[in-house]
């Protein structure tokens, strides 16, 4: 790839930092913007600290055109790494028209400004929710799409499907689909990790939140599934590997590629019960629990090949369960409230 800089949007967030680390470390030049609805200024300061280098940081929203073409002006971008968007399922249930004017509106205006600048290279970080509820297992990415059973699956469904036909109608774009399963763990260093607003959505930022004192109990939905133990069984990756396969997809992209989809996962599923189990082990925190009714839209099991990544992307998830949740805990622990210091 020629001289220039990848400019990761939404860089400032979970995944966005931990990529923007692993690029920083590959030799890559990057450009960070975020409009600092789920993520703050610290956490790029702290990955300006774990990597040794200032990366540029702009506070942009995407819908915001003159501000993207002002960020284009100034930096070479070679390729638009997309991660930007609203992300909460039930706030995506609540609010529609928030989601979709974000996330698609918002992909809409950078698409729209990458071709004016002549930017035809995007990683696009989808999701496993575009499976919607499993016709089989392990999920390849030959798996039915579209099922989707939120707004915000819809809006990953949707983008997919925009990115598809731009490559089809004009043949000069590359664009890789990266469907992430359950991103999971911390930086090693303890200084980056998953910092939810308000009450986590997902499992894992609630589990250490049990442990750390600052919730009670975790919530567990439903116990009679057709599982070992009743619980949701997931698949959890660890967020460096996850960095790890942007990487490897941008080097994958920088041959040329049209358009490619990619499932990132470990292909083995864990229960609720087993995540907090592995986490009270890590901790040596109890991690106390109360069942409750399933709620709606969720399935009973979902877990990936993602053989496909390892034999043309050269990626495969290497950090085990332990591990995921040995550095969850180390993050949590040293940051009991997360990138903000008040308690």
């Amino acid at each position: 790839m020629a001289t220039g800089s990848i400019l990761v949007t939404g860089g400032a967030g979970y995944v966005g930092t931990h990529t923007v680390v692993e690029l920083v470390e590959a030799g890559y030049d990057v450009v960070v913007m975020d409009n600092l609805v789920n993520a703050s200024m610290e956490s790029m300061r702290r990955v300006n600290e774990i990597t040794g280098k200032q990366v540029p940081t702009f506070s942009i929203d995407m819908l915001d055109k003159e501000a993207l073409r002002d960020l284009f002006r100034k930096h070479k971008i070679l390729c638009v790494m997309h991660f930007a968007g609203l992300k909460a399922v039930g706030e995506s249930c609540n609010k529609p028209l928030l989601y979709y004017k974000t996330n698609i509106g918002g992909t809409i205006s950078l698409l729209e400004v990458m071709k004016e600048f002549g930017v035809y290279n995007m990683i696009f970080s989808s999701s496993a929710t575009v499976y919607g509820s499993p016709s089989y297992l392990p999920i390849d990415e030959k798996h039915p799409v579209g099922g989707c059973t939120n707004p915000y699956g819809k809006t990953k469904y949707f983008i997919e499907e925009i990115l598809k036909d731009i490559c089809t109608a004009e043949k000069q774009w590359n664009v890789v689909l990266l469907r992430y399963f359950n991103p999971v763990g911390a930086h090693v260093s303890g200084k980056i990790g998953e910092d939810p607003q308000g009450v986590p959505n997902n499992l894992m930022p609630y589990v250490s939140q049990v442990a750390v004192g600052r919730l009670k109990e975790l919530t567990v939905y439903g116990d009679d599934y057709d599982t070992p133990d009743g619980t949701g069984v997931r698949d959890y990756i660890h967020v460096v590997d996850l960095a790890q396969g942007h990487v490897a997809a941008l080097k994958y992209l920088e041959k040329g590629c049209g358009c490619k989809v990619f499932n990132l996962g470990t292909g083995k599923g864990y229960s609720v019960i087993e995540m907090a189990k592995a986490f009270e082990a890590a901790s040596g925190k109890p991690v106390p629990y109360k069942i409750a009714g399933r709620r709606a839209g969720d399935i009973a099991s979902c877990y990936a090949d993602a053989s496909l990544a390892e034999k043309e992307l050269g990626w495969k998830a290497k950090l085990d369960l332990a591990k995921m949740c040995e550095d969850l805990w180390r993050w949590q622990s040293n940051n009991p409230t997360g990138f903000r210091t008040e308690s």
